[in-house]
């Protein structure tokens, strides 16, 4: 299930888009509050207390940094589509390779926690689902055609369960697991962070992000 469920997620959060069509993204901005406050309470709750406890706490630190900064890196190329922006032309009928790399490179960090932590696989999964979505969108609207889109969903669905591969059977990689962990800590940080930064538009309260905020965070804390 740890390699199956999220190319699932992804495949099957593009099939609906591909039969419907939709043109707007804005009915899933409460879908990706929820994702983005889920992911951050599973990061706070199951990820940080082990890689400090494993770890010297300062190298633990700048290995997050390194992590933040690794996202902010990586969003220069995808123009924010893991947190639910896909800002690039829609009449462009070229492959997007920026793109397609930068959130390659990001689903593939993701898997790395998955196989210790189970409980990772349901905030990632829920955190796919609104950002294929919005990818599908795009990609479904977009000129470059629908294998090219395909191609695009089928490769990027496969790269979380690449990560998690690795991370199981690569034996340098547990070498350095507790480094690796912070990193994609770090990553994971920033992504929930700005989802939940971006989700009050002009920062202006709105009650039911914020229940859905709250049902994200409680709802991993009990778990």
């Amino acid at each position: 299930m740890t390699y199956i469920l999220p190319v699932l997620a992804v495949l099957l959060s593009f099939v609906p888009v591909y039969i419907t069509r939709p043109k707007k993204k804005g009915h899933f901005k409460l879908l990706l509050a929820f994702s983005g406050a889920f992911l951050l309470a599973l990061t706070v709750f199951e990820l940080l207390p082990e890689v400090y406890e494993a770890g010297n706490a300062k190298k633990v630190g700048l290995f997050i940094m390194l992590g933040i900064l690794l996202q902010i890196f990586l969003e220069f190329f995808s123009k924010g589509a893991e947190h639910g922006h896909v800002h690039l032309q829609t009449d462009a009928s070229a492959f997007p390779w920026s793109l397609f790399i930068s959130l390659s490179v990001h689903s593939f960090l993701e898997g790395f926690p998955i196989e210790e932590h189970q409980l990772m696989l349901y905030g990632i999964l829920i955190h796919k689902i609104p950002i294929a979505i919005i990818l599908s969108i795009f990609l479904v609207n977009s000129k470059m055609g629908i294998q090219k889109a395909v191609f695009f969903i089928v490769l990027f669905s496969l790269m979380t369960p690449l990560g998690s591969f690795v991370s199981h059977n690569i034996p340098w990689v547990a070498t350095y697991s507790t480094v690796i962990k912070a990193l994609v800590i770090g990553v994971f940080l920033h992504i929930s962070t700005v989802i939940l930064f971006e989700s009050s538009e002009g920062h202006k309260f709105n009650l039911r992000k914020l229940v859905v905020i709250a049902m994200g965070i409680g709802i991993a804390y009990f778990l």
